[in-house]
């Protein structure tokens, strides 16, 4: 009976229960759904504007600005979760990111766009810190790093099938942008149901704290996520966005761009996992920063010497596995966090990641009219400024010793 798949079970309770009821088996459902709908949306996203309402590059770095309101909002979660349960809410999320993806061809104005593009932000943004917050939660520390890099992997295996459908089904069947986008979201949607009535709540041992929680311990935390906001958003945004503007790839050819980074990713992910494990967050963290810091200024010599599709197309896909190394930053917090701060720091460190994120792309959007090599020299500035604070992070981090600036406690004699 349903009543008694909803029912309440702590970890420990849950390893008798079969390998996809259990935790870790929600956490690949989850990683396998949203994609899904994303990826579907964001295929189509730069064509769909260019074709049917028109954009420019302030009308899309508008439209990311207010896609990123509600990650800045995402500290509303540690509201919503003194009243639901952060599973359920999580999937709730997902619910409402697949409903708001199948509508968002219904809607082919700016204004319009903009609306739906809000709602499935907020499903979008609130499934990924409670989702976060959750992995962090439910797995053990010493295999986070390489289950995260799974999980990740599984999230590109989402993202793979999507861009096989819309590449073998977009021009052979002439489809619509509405039919692939109901398509996408309403797959999302009925999985996040689905799940909802076949999995227990399960029970994680330290209990959350239900308040906003700033502490000055988590500093470099704080930091490491704002840098990768913005980072991250001129990536999001610009690189895709040139791609179509600039070099004119038409949908399938987009979506083959995507699947080639995706299958890469799926092989790369968990081994970029177990690199984490073995060398430690400083040492991945340094790594992804030197390379993107490199990606950033070849992009911009595309526009300053003219190079070719080519080397656009190496620069999207190595650019992707880089981003796979920022798991360590998740590591990293699970190391030196209070067991009871993980949910609320999710939430805080959400909001943190997406400040940037708020007025950075319509800011960009105006600059990149003028000068899209500006934009991508602006990106390898902030890979440097996180590299620097890489550094700062220790080779064992732990409760107390969370910089290179505080010394580790000591141990008691034995």
């Amino acid at each position: 009976m349903i009543g008694d798949k909803i029912r309440t079970v702590t970890l420990e309770e849950a390893r008798a229960l079969p390998r996809w009821r259990q935790p870790i088996g929600l956490l690949v459902l989850m990683a396998l759904a949203m994609p899904i709908a994303y990826s579907t949306w964001s295929t189509l996203l730069n064509n769909f504007v260019i074709e049917v309402a028109s954009f420019d590059g302030a009308d899309i770095g508008l439209l990311h600005t207010v896609r990123e309101i509600p990650g800045f909002l995402a500290v509303g979660v540690i509201a919503l979760i003194i009243f639901i349960r952060e599973q359920v809410l999580g999937l709730v999320s997902l619910v409402l990111l697949g409903v708001a993806t199948g509508l968002t061809a219904q809607f082919p104005s700016l204004g319009g766009i903009l609306v739906i593009t809000l709602f499935s932000s907020i499903g979008f943004h609130y499934y990924e810190t409670v989702n976060q917050s959750l992995q962090l939660q439910w797995l053990d520390k010493k295999r986070a790093p390489q289950v995260l890099g799974w999980l990740m992997a599984a999230g590109s295996g989402g993202t793979l099938l999507a861009y096989t459908l819309i590449i073998l089904t977009w021009r052979a069947y002439d489809l619509s942008y509405s039919t692939v986008y109901w398509a996408g979201g309403g797959f999302t949607a009925l999985v996040a149901v689905a799940a909802l009535l076949l999995y227990p709540q399960f029970e994680a041992p330290n209990p959350q704290r239900k308040q906003m929680i700033l502490r000055r311990r988590y500093w470099l935390y704080y930091a490491l996520q704002f840098m990768a906001g913005a980072r991250r958003q001129i990536f999001i945004v610009f690189a895709g966005f040139m791609m179509v503007e600039r070099f004119h790839f038409d949908v399938h050819e987009v979506a083959g761009l995507f699947m080639a980074t995706l299958v890469l990713n799926m092989m790369v992910a968990p081994i970029l996992g177990r690199v984490v494990a073995v060398f430690g967050e400083r040492a991945a963290l340094v790594f992804e920063y030197i390379g993107l810091a490199v990606i950033f200024l070849l992009y911009a010599g595309i526009y300053l010497f003219d190079w070719g599709v080519w080397l656009a197309i190496v620069l999207y896909i190595v650019d992707h596995l880089f981003f796979s190394l920022a798991l360590a930053i998740k590591t990293y917090f699970q190391k030196i966090a209070d067991p009871g701060d993980i949910a609320p720091t999710a939430a805080v460190a959400f909001t943190i990641n997406h400040i940037a994120a708020v007025f950075l792309p319509v800011a960009l959007g105006l600059l990149w009219l003028t000068s899209p090599m500006a934009v991508f020299l602006m990106a390898a500035g902030m890979a440097l400024t996180s590299l620097v604070l890489a550094t700062l992070i220790p080779r064992h981090p732990e409760p107390g010793h969370e910089t290179v600036l505080t010394l580790p406690a000591p141990r008691p004699a034995e």
